[in-house]
């Protein structure tokens, strides 16, 4: 997920700051968009990262070796 809005604020940045030309006051759309370029990269950066992280996992299964026993509420009950 982190992915997609990656790649969706650097299509916003990069219309803000290459196509838009218009200006509202007290707001600089091209500086707006750079920031959104550069938002775009940090979150596409952040996900690959992460999910390079959760692929290197590994998993052990615990086997419990007392077959008899069974716990009832905190207590041992044999059979």
């Amino acid at each position: 997920m982190a992915l997609g809005s990656g790649i969706f604020l650097i299509v916003i940045g990069a219309i803000l700051a290459f196509a838009v030309r218009d200006s509202i006051d007290a707001v600089d759309l091209t500086m707006v968009g750079y920031i959104a370029l550069a938002a775009g990269v940090i979150a596409i950066i952040i996900s690959l990262v992460v999910n390079a992280q959760r692929s290197n996992t590994t998993h052990r299964e615990i086997r419990d070796e007392h077959v008899d026993e069974h716990r009832v509420d905190n207590r041992r009950v044999e059979h």
